[in-house]
């Protein structure tokens, strides 16, 4: 191998670095130990897993041409092995690799083992879909890698990426505790439901500045990609699968909140019960579905949902037919709440968080009716800049991350 022969990956390399802004960072950046050997960073297609890996490289390195960013779907890899291009250049003095997309080589794994085994200092930090299955047997990998998972935007970040407010992010207990004097501050410095409103519409994905009109589009876009590409690349399945998996997405979408019938719902398809929950897992892993169940969410032991929502309420403008308002709250708060806590299924009411937190969603005229008398219940209160009591505005669970 020469220099000239991996002239395409250095142009494209080139090309990334140029595209790339330090003036914002997602949340999870701050949050990962890069002095690890092996990270692995996970996350839905479109959410900004490959600006975080050149933004690392613009950060630290001076000379760019010290460390090396590829992503293994360029096409460069059709007649190019991954091994031999690192070994290739780490004799010429590189031993960081920012690797792309990792899921397109069904063989990255192992890969990885034989370089960690083979070159003492050598450092990987790697992306792949989120619904990558991170094997922690090869080299013990539970112990030497960091693996994360980056989530869409939330709404505090939004109002950051899009140039309104900077705000901190809040825990959940912060936000149950004392939000009144926290929306006090925020609804003293802009008008917060025009920009919940923006958000909703087209906030999760960073990828929205460049989209303009298109956004919806490129949306839909992503959602294909994922189906038709990223799940054959972790998931052996056949093309008619496939279709069936792109026929189960819009049938949700047409009508989120799904409460399924599982036997009803494989029979429709021409499909077994295993392989269909097998299919909703996978999207809820890809996090364009988001499964509700009464027990904690195991990808291991797939137990009847008994709601399915869309991944984000961005979803909701380019997929569903009709926004129905109700759902269009109930799925926010999911999204947000998913990012950080566990949720489930209650007995009554809409959600459980952390196995401890009742809540229920509405409108203006939501009262604690079906909740009256419980611990630890709240409202999720759309349509209001502040609250009161255990009444908490719907937007406020935007600031989690």
């Amino acid at each position: 191998m020469e220099l000239s022969d991996i002239r395409p990956l250095i142009e494209f390399y080139h090309s990334k670095l140029s595209q790339v802004s330090l003036d914002f960072k997602r949340y999870l950046y701050n949050k990962i130990n890069w002095k690890a050997r092996i990270i692995g960073i996970r996350g839905e297609r479109g959410v900004g897993k490959t600006t975080m890996l050149i933004q690392r490289i613009k950060e630290k390195y001076t000379n760019p041409d010290d460390t090396i960013y590829i992503s293994l779907d360029h096409l460069w890899f059709k007649t190019h092995s991954l091994q031999e291009l690192i070994g290739f250049l780490y004799n010429r003095g590189i031993n960081e690799f920012y690797i792309d997309e990792v899921h397109k080589n069904e063989d990255w794994s192992r890969i990885i083992k034989n370089l960690y085994d083979q070159y003492a200092d050598l450092r990987v930090i790697y992306t792949g879909s989120s619904m990558l299955e991170l094997d922690n047997s090869i080299v013990d990998m539970s112990r030497r890698q960091t693996p994360y998972i980056l989530k869409g935007m939330s709404f505090r970040e939004f109002l950051e990426y899009d140039g309104t407010i900077d705000i901190p992010a809040y825990g959940l207990e912060d936000i149950l505790s004392n939000h009144s004097a926290i929306a006090l501050d925020i609804v003293s410095r802009l008008k917060v439901l025009r920009e919940f409103d923006k958000y909703l519409h087209y906030g999760v994905y960073p990828f929205y500045k460049e989209g303009g009109d298109d956004f919806l589009t490129m949306l839909q876009n992503v959602v294909k990609l994922v189906v038709e590409s990223d799940l054959p690349a972790v998931e052996k399945v056949s093309y008619p699968t496939i279709d069936k998996c792109k026929k189960l997405f819009m049938i949700i979408a047409e009508n989120v909140p799904l409460q399924p019938n599982t036997e009803k719902l494989a029979s429709s398809m021409s499909t077994t019960r295993n392989t269909l929950l097998s299919l909703l897992y996978k999207l809820d892993e890809a996090e364009i579905l988001n499964l509700l169940t009464t027990e904690l969410k195991n990808y291991k032991r797939l137990v009847n949902p008994e709601k399915i929502y869309l991944g984000n309420t961005n979803l909701m403008y380019a997929f569903s037919p009709k926004i129905n308002i109700g759902t269009m709250r109930e799925t926010f708060f999911i999204n947000q709440l998913s990012a950080v806590c566990s949720v489930q299924m209650p007995a009554k009411g809409d959600f459980l968080v952390n196995g401890d937190y009742l809540f229920e969603i509405g409108g203006d005229n939501k009262n604690f009716e079906q909740i009256a008398d419980i611990p630890t219940s709240y409202l999720g209160i759309d349509g209001i800049e502040t609250g009161y009591g255990n009444r908490i505005p719907l937007w406020m669970f935007g600031l989690l991350y």
